[in-house]
């Protein structure tokens, strides 16, 4: 009988499918794992706004958590929107009991949307309970901007929030780029102690980036479970967005999503 490589996402669901665990169920599908997922959110989005949040309590989040890990031998986690402080704490603990091999944090704070999606003050949670606990810390710039107080402006700057991250407490950081505007998509890398490495891709000029996010941590998250050292997780996962947001279609009337599943299409 085939083995695959089982994954798991904790995060928000978006109704509409672009984004949150709908997703990451479609990028571990397309890196050839199984996924499985913990709702710790019901959003009523689209591709234009965000209509509502409804959070969990954080008691029913550990009881999918305890229900996957119980069942299904895991071999890499994406975490995704952790909504307020008390969820936050929770799935720690429960990853801290139940020891994943591979955990990728995506800090979902803001829709692509531009609306809130987490508590104002989650992140003191983030920093004590998730830093620690990852092995890689996917923000985008205005989240890092978040984390470390510091506004954004360049590439240096994004150097430095990745260093400032990493003195909060994470081995790992991916600083996204996409916010700059300029001809490239340029992430910054920081992992090992090294100095940041910067990771460039052709930005594509294309209104489909809905689920950018939550896509690229986990296609790293799948390509961990599939074996693949940290940077090479990285830089492959980096290829596979930049081809989905390339080879995207429209769906609604504003952000539409990638396409996660380019790679098979493209041969149909």
């Amino acid at each position: 009988m085939q083995s695959v490589k089982k994954c798991l996402t904790i995060a928000g669901s978006d109704c509409s499918g672009g984004a949150g665990i709908q997703a990451d169920l479609k990028t571990f599908a397309a890196h050839k794992c199984y996924g499985a997922s913990v709702v710790t959110s019901v959003v009523a989005e689209n591709t234009s706004r965000v209509i509502s949040v409804f959070n969990l309590p954080a008691d029913e989040v550990a009881k999918q958590i305890d229900a996957v890990f119980e069942d299904v031998e895991i071999d890499a986690v994406k975490l995704g929107m952790l909504p307020t402080a008390d969820i936050v704490k929770t799935v720690a603990q429960k990853l801290s009991l139940y020891k994943p091999k591979h955990i990728v944090c995506d800090p979902v704070l803001v829709a692509t949307s531009g609306d809130a999606l987490s508590d104002s003050g989650i992140i003191p949670a983030y920093i004590e309970h998730i830093f620690p606990l990852v092995d890689l810390l996917t923000p985008n710039i205005p989240e890092a901007e978040s984390f470390t107080g510091d506004k954004i402006g360049d590439i240096n700057d994004m150097k430095a929030a990745a260093k400032k991250i990493a003195s909060l407490g994470a081995k790992a950081v991916l600083v996204k780029g996409g916010h700059l505007g300029a001809g490239h998509a340029t992430d910054i890398l920081l992992y090992e102690n090294n100095d940041p490495m910067t990771i460039k891709a052709l930005k594509i000029d294309s209104p489909n980036t809905h689920g950018t996010g939550c896509t690229l941590s986990s296609a790293i998250t799948a390509n961990l479970a599939n074996g693949f050292a940290l940077g090479g997780a990285v830089f492959s996962a980096k290829d596979f967005i930049t081809e989905a947001i390339s080879k995207s279609y429209t769906v609604g009337k504003g952000h539409s999503p990638v396409n996660h599943f380019h790679a098979l299409w493209s041969k149909s």
